[in-house]
């Protein structure tokens, strides 16, 4: 990857709770707007290297991320340090602009509810 983001339109990846839409992902960032569904529940995992930052836009969320399980809110950030176990449940339909460090191959799943292991995208 080069250092500046790839140009062109945005990658769009349907997923069985939602999809993701890539908008950049260079050597120092990757980033990406996640829109799921209501109802519908991400993995539990944790990644050994990769950093996130997520802002949740639209909708509210269950976010648990180690012990600590909360209400997430429109307009409220959080921050994922690598190694903390996390998972989103979409409480309503919602979506999240996230940012992280590039590595993408660094998921860890640990449940997942749709059948997919961490090598699955």
């Amino acid at each position: 990857m080069t250092e500046k983001a790839e140009r062109g339109a945005p990658k769009i990846v349907d997923k069985p709770w939602g999809r993701e839409v890539w908008y950049a992902h260079n050597d120092r960032y990757a980033g990406k707007i996640l829109e799921v569904d209501a109802g519908h529940v991400l993995s539990l995992q944790k990644h050994n290297v990769k950093h996130e930052t997520m802002y949740l836009q639209s909708g509210r969320m269950r976010f648990t991320l180690g012990d600590d399980v909360f209400e997430w809110r429109s307009g409220e950030t959080v921050s994922i340090p690598p190694g903390n176990v996390h998972r989103m449940e979409a409480l309503e339909d919602s979506v999240i602009l996230e940012v992280s460090t590039p590595e993408l191959d660094d998921l860890v799943r640990l449940e997942d509810r749709y059948g997919r292991n961490s090598d699955d995208t």
